[in-house]
């Protein structure tokens, strides 16, 4: 298990985290900050254990947003998909229709061709 040091709103952690996600953990505990810094240039110093907690609330409520986009999307891409099998069902019942009445027509073509070669 692999050991970083983050620094939010001035102070040092150690956090732990597998291997390989160092730099991911990092990224993520720089991101926090800004919102911490964010909040105390916006409110002052109104105690750590407030802040984070509004830090927190105030990431939360991003990523519940970015959860109704993403099942919006989702939602849009099975309506696109749905529209997409229906026209490739329909253009499949029409090319169907079309091949059996050149298939008929040929007959029909093969039938007066015959007759007219008798004459």
């Amino acid at each position: 298990m692999a050991q970083v040091s983050v620094t939010i709103d001035g102070k040092v952690y150690r956090m732990a985290c597998n291997e390989g996600q160092e730099e991911h953990l990092i990224d993520l505990a720089q991101r926090f900050d800004r919102y911490v810094t964010h909040l105390k240039d916006s409110f002052g110093e109104i105690g750590d254990q407030r802040i984070t907690v509004m830090a927190g609330i105030m990431v939360m409520d991003e990523l519940v947003e970015l959860q109704k986009r993403v099942k919006g999307m989702e939602a849009e891409i099975a309506t696109l998909r749905k529209t997409r099998d229906d026209a490739l069902l329909r253009a499949d019942k029409t090319d169907a229709a079309v091949s059996s009445s050149l298939e008929e027509l040929a007959v029909r073509i093969e039938a007066v061709a015959a007759k007219l070669a008798t004459n």
